[in-house]
């Protein structure tokens, strides 16, 4: 199954166990009580429109096509254009506009372009959906790997694609949940293969960057993720959904109108 229909399934996904972590009530608000988020943030529009350029370029990559540098920056203006015009409710921050992301968005995709090894590994799959299961969980974890690789050695290596506005630390990488996860998902579908987990991040400062950063998962990380994924699962069944206003998400969060709600609600004596 695609992707699509995978999440017509029960399931949990990283991004949902991610947001119950960092915030319970936001997973409550938008997956159980299923309410439409306020306005749309430009960073997710933004950055799921680089994710459909990227796919495409790795795409062409698969067939042994290297796709030109003008074609790449017309299909990202081309979707940009395309997710403007079917989103009415996009939240720009201050000081930032749909015209001057377009040209963020072109300034990174040409780093990304001259800078990205091109010809280091094959490449084994796009947007790959992913399902398993784990002991204790009724239910499927799933989600899309942006892209999957195979290097000279037969070593499989996942990469996510992030966008974001300050370069990330090693121990981030180190820590991020999602690679976790797809490295579960990938052992069970290529057994007894070596794994190597990548960060590929262009990263929106004054002056574009690209980077990669390189980490990998043993037996121990995987079996820490997977007691915080039944942690996650219990609290969901319990009905424990914590607010967080700490969250650094917090103030530009979409569903800071619920959230407000909630707390204005009276208590029940």
């Amino acid at each position: 199954m695609n992707l699509a229909e995978l999440r017509k399934l029960p399931h949990l996904s990283a991004s949902s166990i991610g947001t119950y972590i960092d915030c319970g009530l936001k997973y409550r608000l938008a997956k159980i009580d299923k309410l439409a988020p306020a306005f749309k943030s430009h960073t997710l529009i933004y950055g799921s429109t680089i994710h459909r350029v990227l796919e495409v370029y790795h795409e062409a990559r698969m067939y042994d096509e290297r796709l030109p540098l003008s074609m790449i920056l017309e299909l990202f203006e081309d979707y940009w254009n395309e997710e403007l015009s079917k989103t009415s409710n996009i939240k720009f921050k201050k000081g930032v506009t749909a015209v001057s992301l377009l040209h963020e968005g072109k300034s990174l995709l040409t780093v990304y372009c001259d800078k990205y090894p091109y010809d280091d590994f094959k490449v084994l799959g796009v947007e790959e959906a992913i399902s398993f299961t784990i002991p204790g969980l009724p239910m499927a974890i799933i989600g899309g790997i942006d892209l999957v690789e195979e290097d000279e050695s037969g070593t499989i290596i996942i990469t996510d694609h992030k966008t974001a506005g300050k370069a990330f630390s090693l121990a981030e990488v180190n820590r991020n949940m999602q690679l976790t996860i797809y490295q579960m998902a990938m052992k069970k579908l290529y057994p007894g293969r070596d794994i190597l987990l990548k960060l590929d991040a262009l990263i929106k400062t004054k002056k574009p960057r690209f980077e990669q950063f390189y980490t990998f998962r043993d037996d121990l990380d995987e079996q820490r993720t997977i007691k915080k994924i039944l942690a996650v699962w219990d609290g969901i069944q319990k009905e424990v959904f914590i607010p967080n206003e700490e969250s650094r998400y917090c103030s530009g969060c979409e569903y800071k109108i619920h959230c407000n709600n909630w707390f204005a609600e009276r208590m029940v004596a």
